[in-house]
């Protein structure tokens, strides 16, 4: 069965790791939806937060291929667990004067925050699931948004780890 899987892959923070490691998805045929990197933990050490989307098999074969690569630590399916996803988006938004309080009633439903004001825009920051994103974004549409720029998912398992 097709499912969205969140994938966590530690690796050693190299040049041309990001690289191997999306094209080893391409060669598999997995698009990826989301892909986020930044400092590990551990000195050295750079995790990758993948979102893509695939039955369990293909997902099981990507991990072998994974960590066939050299500089690849440690794969873990984040999805087949209890786990904390968050995604930041930036949301310019056409926002003449008048129109501004039902703008900031949007904002304030969703827990958001105006970061910017301009003379006909407002500039929004969202954080939570892609589905908080994506709703808050359906909803500021009619108002014209003029760019949107989102993070990609970051996550890790709930509580503790063994």
């Amino acid at each position: 069965m097709t499912r969205k899987h969140t994938i966590s892959v530690l690796v050693n923070n190299q040049p041309g790791v990001l690289q191997r490691v999306s094209g080893l998805f391409g060669r598999r045929g997995f698009n990826i939806e989301s892909i986020t990197v930044g400092e590990s933990e551990e000195q050295g050490l750079s995790r990758m937060v993948i979102v893509t989307t695939g039955d369990d098999h293909t997902l099981e074969q990507v991990s072998k291929q994974l960590y066939k690569l050299v500089d690849v630590i440690k794969v873990v399916d984040l999805s087949s667990n209890p786990m904390v996803a968050r995604e930041l988006a930036l949301i310019k938004v056409n926002a003449e004067p008048n129109v501004r309080p039902e703008i900031l009633g949007v904002v304030e439903t969703f827990r958001a925050a105006v970061v910017d004001i301009g003379p006909n825009t407002l500039v929004v920051q969202v954080v939570g699931d892609s589905e908080k994103i994506d709703a808050m974004t359906e909803l500021l549409k009619p108002y014209g948004i003029k760019e949107l720029s989102r993070t990609g998912v970051t996550a890790m398992i709930r509580g503790m780890v063994k």
